[in-house]
């Protein structure tokens, strides 16, 4: 690690000492849902508005007061394994807010700092996110990054994007099996969500998604510059949003994957000497919103090459893990799930103890 830099994570194994995690306070259930419709089995938003009291409308409180009590305990959990926790500055999320070509409602929350930022050795980097309601989600966060700014790590921006309605597909529907797959947002700009990416070292993963374009991949790729390759996951949903319910590192030269998302004999060919961990097929979310992937379930956190935090219903899931010679730690997170994120979501880790190298 650098000595002038608190930030400090290459990839998504090495010791974890430092995590952001996410916040629940003054959530908001989404406003704008052009994007969201496109992410859940169609006609099914509306169902999940009615749930919550429709859009524009703060969370009920039962669901944040539930979801607090699993957040606190996967808290408990990562501090008792010794990783420092930071929390971040509440925000109002409820203020209407808007550009010269759009306006939305109300913000989000801040329930997942692993969607808007990406840590790539000691730089800080905010993405261009395509979803209008999370344009100023960034703000929570500032009070921790003058800090880690102050003490040396890099801070970045990703050009901020315009979000016209021309980068959106206004009569998206679901591709066939046999049509092309397509997703919600077209080339207009460059827009990528952190979470569509993952790191390990040298290489990172991501994936094309309903909040990522190619364009978005490319800005990333020749930010990095040569020190990094930037593969790219092809994803069988068209509801895809996020690689880490698709494709996620948890070792080296170990990936864990969804059978149902990914094409294992399709992936990227440095890949090839890897284990694909082929997740088994999960137990249904106990989810209140039913808003998510069944394959949440490998939204997992690594502490390192052998702990990992999972979802302690996923009973299959953790039995594989131990058969793969992980040390599987449960932690009930259901109640986190209609916040739209599961334990790699609801965090952003600042510092892990290892240096930049080559798995590859």
């Amino acid at each position: 690690m650098s000595n002038n830099s608190p930030v400090n994570s290459h990839n998504e194994w090495d010791p974890l000492e430092e995590v952001i995690i996410g916040s629940l306070d003054g959530a908001m259930f989404p406003d704008w849902n052009l994007i969201n419709e496109a992410t859940v089995p169609p006609g099914e938003w509306a169902d999940v508005e009615a749930k919550v009291g429709g859009a524009g409308a703060p969370y009920p409180k039962e669901m944040v007061d539930a979801a607090r009590k699993d957040l606190a305990e996967f808290t408990h959990i990562l501090k008792s394994e010794g990783v420092n926790v930071r929390n971040i500055q509440p925000v109002s999320y409820e203020t209407p807010f808007k550009s010269p070509n759009w306006d939305s409602a109300n913000g989000f929350c801040a329930a997942n700092p692993r969607d808007p930022f990406m840590v790539i050795g000691n730089e800080i980097l905010e993405t261009p996110m395509a979803d209008r309601g999370r344009y100023f989600e960034a703000w929570g966060y500032r009070e921790l990054f003058k800090e880690y700014f102050r003490a040396g790590a890099k801070w970045t921006s990703a050009p901020k994007p315009q979000l016209l309605d021309d980068l959106y597909d206004w009569d998206y529907k679901v591709p066939t099996a046999d049509e092309k797959m397509r997703f919600m947002v077209n080339e207009f700009e460059p827009v990528f969500d952190a979470a569509d990416f993952v790191r390990c070292g040298r290489d990172i993963f991501g994936q094309r998604s309903n909040v990522t374009n190619a364009m978005g991949m490319e800005w990333l790729r020749r930010h990095l510059g040569d020190g990094y390759r930037v593969h790219e996951i092809h994803n069988r949903s068209p509801e895809a949003i996020h690689i880490d319910t698709t494709f996620m590192p948890i070792a080296p030269g170990k990936v864990l994957v969804s059978p149902d998302y990914v094409d294992v004999d399709n992936l990227p060919e440095v890949l090839k000497t890897w284990d694909i961990l082929v997740a088994p097929k999960p137990l249904t979310p106990a989810d209140p919103l039913g808003i998510l992937s069944k394959w949440i379930c490998i939204n997992v956190l690594m502490l390192d090459e052998e702990r990992i935090i999972v979802e302690k219903r996923q009973e299959p899931l953790i039995k594989a893990l131990k058969g793969w010679g992980f040390k599987p730690i449960p932690c009930s997170f259901e109640n986190y799930f209609p916040f739209l994120g599961s334990f790699h979501c609801a965090t952003l880790d600042v510092r892990r103890r290892g240096e930049l190298q080559s798995y590859f």
